[in-house]
């Protein structure tokens, strides 16, 4: 089968932080998975470079939007490269080949009617001279109450036109706007309610909050969303007569995904229609609060253009705090990634963050658990099962892989976890997947306890070995079952017992074989660094 999976694209308005990388983790364990399973997998993703906040950090630091949507693009796919994202293309929407695509549906949105002209009322600073961009506008939400931008409140996920906010304010200059008229061109989503109504009723498989954010939306009616505006950064309207503005960022976006799809298959000589028919399987992996651009916009977009493939699994995270508090980058009360990555395993970082993960509701990053995980679970129960084993065959078997039986218990133990955690990962359970695998570890260290091979070795050294074969197949098959969680470790694994590449399989340890390494897999975190990093926070 043909997977394609969508991971969000993070805007390079500022650095990548933890509630960013849990939101996308998920998009590349199924993509490692899948892969390892065998099947066709295109996993994509890329850089947002047009959006707002961009420009109004352009606008601070003196400098052309351009070059702030290349800086952070280039520490994103460096970030994600570091923490083994296995994307087959992660691209940018400032790309030349996405710009003309997006103009190229765009143009057919509107052929077939789905685009049309209407003068609307907009917010005009007259300080800035300029109409507002929808973030450029900032007020109180009139649904909850909260601190909202003009396209969408934050804490209650409603989308928003800016004239519904209250005590509107200028971004730029924190100004009062006036409300002028002006002509833009709108997408007629009203038309897709019906269509979307019925997409929904025989979605299966959606995160429980993309369902109900989803019903909540079509049971509130749809309305048609503006889609051009006056900007100075972002895709160029390819309509007469509106030459001069730039395509609303929303739309660009979301299109993305089937861009890429192109851009990757023309790289590669591809054929990227496989993962885009209806034979074909796709996951859309993203955080709560884009929910409705992947359940509502993307699919009236691809509907509206040519019926393409809609979205089979909506894979959407709840929302991480930190330290017990809401995240905030304005308040630096966050952890950033390439920080992160520069002191600590990037498998420790992946652990932490499924085991961890805002599945089902929001959850919080504690540096105490993070530490208390990496020493407790990598180190203390994983890393000291390889380690030990390994050590031993080094010590007692001249570093080479004893012969052995496997015990009839360990074998059905391993062979229902490849079908139980691959259903899991399937229907993104990944927190409870990978609980089940650790649990096994945990049930490994008993055993090599249970076993007293340091002792059977002076007594009857080939009973030894066996208990010793067993340890080794467990640690071969684990390599496999981890390796869409601890890609880099499992790879460490594989290379050091001579396995030769990650399956979703059953794969027998080989005696007789040198054993390449017996470092140790995980190292301990002092301590020491919890009070250090929380002082980090919010200076």
């Amino acid at each position: 089968m043909s997977i394609f999976i969508g991971g969000a694209w993070p805007y390079a308005n500022g650095s990548l932080h933890l509630g960013h990388v849990t939101a996308l983790l998920p998009g590349d364990i199924l993509a490692r998975y899948y892969r390892s399973k065998g099947e066709d997998v295109l996993y994509v993703s890329g850089s947002d470079c047009h959006g707002t906040p961009i420009s109004i950090r352009a606008k601070k630091e003196g400098v052309e939007p351009k070059d702030i949507a290349h800086k952070y693009h280039e520490e994103f796919a460096d970030c994600f490269n570091k923490l083994g994202f296995t994307y087959d293309l992660y691209t940018r929407t400032d790309d030349q080949f996405h710009k003309e695509e997006v103009k190229r549906i765009f143009t057919l949105l509107y052929e077939n009617g789905y685009i049309y002209e209407k003068e609307q009322k907009q917010l005009f600073c007259a300080n800035c001279n300029q109409f507002l961009p929808d973030r450029f506008v900032e007020g109180i939400c009139p649904h909850c109450g909260s601190k909202a931008r003009g396209d969408q409140c934050d804490n209650c996920s409603t989308l928003l036109d800016p004239l519904e906010l209250k005590e509107r304010r200028c971004k730029n200059c924190g100004n009062e706007p006036v409300v002028r008229k002006t002509k833009q061109l709108f997408f007629k989503l009203s038309a897709f309610q019906k269509i979307l109504e019925e997409y929904l009723n025989s979605a299966k498989g959606w995160r429980l909050n993309a369902i109900n954010m989803t019903e909540r939306y079509l049971k509130e009616g749809l309305r048609d969303r503006a889609v051009s505006r006056d900007l100075p950064w972002g895709i160029d309207i390819p309509i007469k007569g509106f030459e001069d503005k730039k395509l609303y960022v929303w739309v660009d976006a979301v299109l993305g995904y089937l861009t890429a799809s192109k851009h990757w298959a023309q790289i590669n000589n591809k054929d990227w229609k496989k993962f885009w028919n209806n034979s074909s399987f796709a996951y859309y992996v993203h955080g709560k609060d884009n929910i409705p651009f992947h359940t509502i916009i993307l699919p009236a977009l691809l509907k509206g253009a040519k019926d393409y493939k809609l979205p089979d699994k909506i894979i959407s995270s709840e929302y991480l705090t930190i330290e017990g508090k809401k995240l905030s980058t304005s308040n630096n009360w966050a952890v950033w990634v390439k920080d992160m990555l520069q002191n600590y395993n990037p498998d420790a970082i992946r652990y932490f963050l499924i085991i961890n993960a805002p599945e089902k509701r929001d959850t919080d990053f504690s540096w105490r658990e993070f530490v208390n995980s990496n020493n407790g679970e990598l180190v203390g129960a994983y890393g000291n099962l390889v380690n030990r084993t390994l050590v031993f065959i080094q010590k007692y078997f001249n570093n080479t892989i004893p012969e052995g039986n496997i015990n009839e218990n360990i074998l059905n133990e391993l062979t229902l976890m490849y079908k139980k955690c691959g259903e899991k990962i399937e229907s993104g359970e990944f927190k409870s997947a990978l609980e089940d695998i650790f649990e096994f570890v945990r049930s490994m260290n008993k055993y090599f306890d249970a076993q007293k091979p340091w002792i059977t070795v002076k007594e009857d050294v080939a009973s030894c070995g066996n208990v010793i074969y067993n340890c080794t197949e467990a640690i071969a098959n684990l390599s496999n079952l981890l390796e869409p969680f601890l890609p880099f470790s499992s790879f460490k694994v594989r290379r050091w017992i001579g396995v030769r590449e990650a399956s979703w399989s059953y794969v027998k340890a080989k005696a007789n074989q040198k054993i390449e390494d017996t470092r140790i897999l995980f190292d301990r975190i002092d301590k020491k660094v919890i009070e250090y990093e929380i002082n980090k926070l919010g200076k």
